[in-house]
C-alpha cells in the first residue's frame, strides 16, 4: 500500500510529494523519488510516526516521499528488501526497536547503514472493555489459574512488544501465550473485538480505541505514566518491581547509498520530527524525540540490543521461531 503527500496533505491511494519551492535545497538522492519502507501493515505506530515524518521530508528534500507497506516475518521481509536494494532504488527504511530474530537477519551496522532514531517511548497492556478486569493484576491472577484462557497479541515474533510480554511472563511467573500479528493494526481491531483478551502494542494505534472506550488500558511498559493517559498505572506500579520496556522507532537506508547522502537525510529527518505535527503525535503517544547522527543511532541499538540479548541467552525469555 501506497501514500504520497502533495503540498503538506495527506492523500490516501499514492505517494508523498512535496510542493515546489518547499525546501531550501532539493535532496541529493540517487533516485527520482525516496521510497519509505514500513514492514508492517497501516495503522501500527511504526506506520503513523513514518507517515507524519514522511511528509515533513517532502517538504525538507524536494522530492515525492512514497511510502510502501512491505509486512511480514514480523518486519524482516522489508529489512532482505532494503539490504538487498541498489542506490537507484532510493529506498529509506523503518527499523523498531527492539526487534530479536530467532534466525540472522539484516541489521543496522551490518547490511543496513543508520540514519537517525526518531523516537522512543511505551507499550500499553491493553483488552477489550467488554471483558476488563479491574487491574493489571486480576488479570495475571486469572492467567495463573487459567492459563489455557490468555493470550496476548503484538506485531510480531521478536517484537518490542513479544519482549515485553514475555518480559511480563518472567516477573509475573505467567505462561499467557503469545499471538503474532503482521501490525499493531490487526491486532488493535481483534483484542477490541474480542477475539483475543489481551494485547500488548504501541500507545499509537490503541489510544483511539481506549479514549473511544472500547479497550481498556490495564498498564504501560515504561518506568513513567502517560500524560495522555494518567489514570493508567505503569506495570512497576501494578506490582512488578523493576519492570522496564521501551521501544523505538530508527530510518536506515541500504548500504548502497553513500554515506554523504544519508548525512543529507539525516539534516532533513532532523527538522521533520521536530515538526509540530510530529510533535503532537508523539505527545499523544507518551513518546520522545530522537534525534542525533547516525553515529549516535549505531550506539544507541547497540547498546540496546546487548541488553535483551543478555535476558535471552540467560533463558529467562524464549522467543517463538
Amino acid at each position: 500500500m501506497k501514500f504520497v503527500i502533495r503540498c503538506g496533505a495527506l492523500l490516501l491511494g499514492a505517494a508523498l510529494t512535496a510542493s515546489a519551492g518547499a525546501a531550501d535545497a532539493r535532496l541529493d538522492w540517487p533516485a527520482k523519488q525516496i521510497t519509505w519502507v514500513v514492514g508492517f501493515v497501516p495503522g501500527g505506530t511504526a506506520d503513523v510516526l513514518t507517515r507524519i515524518a514522511a511528509q515533513e521530508l517532502a517538504r525538507q528534500s524536494g522530492l515525492n516521499v512514497v511510502v510502501e507497506n512491505r509486512p511480514g516475518a514480523a518486519g524482516a521481509i522489508a529489512l532482505q528488501l532494503v539490504a538487498r536494494s541498489k542506490a537507484s532504488d532510493g529506498y529509506l527504511l523503518t527499523v523498531p526497536g527492539p526487534l530479536i530474530y530467532p534466525t540472522p537477519q539484516p541489521e543496522i551496522g551490518r547490511e543496513l547503514s543508520p540514519v537517525i532514531l526518531m523516537a522512543q517511548g511505551p507499550m500499553v497492556i491493553v483488552g477489550p472493555a467488554k471483558d476488563a478486569r479491574g487491574s493489571l493484576q486480576d488479570v495475571l491472577d486469572d492467567a495463573k489459574r487459567r492459563p489455557e484462557a490468555w493470550s496476548y497479541g503484538s506485531s510480531g515474533n521478536g517484537t518490542s512488544q513479544n519482549l515485553a510480554g514475555e518480559l511480563l511472563n518472567q516477573y509475573a511467573g505467567t505462561r499467557i501465550v503469545h499471538v503474532p500479528y503482521k501490525g499493531g493494526g490487526q491486532a488493535v481491531a481483534d483484542v477490541a473485538g474480542g477475539q483475543i483478551p489481551l494485547a500488548i502494542l504501541g500507545s499509537a494505534p490503541v489510544m483511539p480505541q481506549i479514549k473511544a472506550g472500547t479497550l481498556k488500558a490495564y498498564a504501560v511498559t515504561t518506568p513513567y505514566r502517560l500524560d495522555s493517559l494518567p489514570g493508567v498505572p505503569t506495570v512497576e506500579e501494578s506490582g512488578f518491581k523493576g519492570y522496564a520496556a521501551t521501544q523505538w522507532f530508527s530510518v536506515a537506508a541500504g548500504n548502497a547509498i553513500p554515506a554523504a547522502q544519508l548525512e543529507q537525510v539525516n539534516k532533513a529527518l532532523q527538522a521533520a520530527i521536530r515538526a509540530p505535527e510530529f510533535k503532537a503525535a508523539l505527545d499523544n503517544a507518551g513518546m520522545i524525540a530522537g534525534g542525533g547522527s547516525p553515529e549516535d543511532l549505531q550506539a544507541f541499538i547497540r547498546a540496546d540490543n546487548a541488553k535483551w540479548k543478555k535476558l535471552l541467552d540467560s533463558g529467562a525469555v524464549k522467543l517463538e521461531n
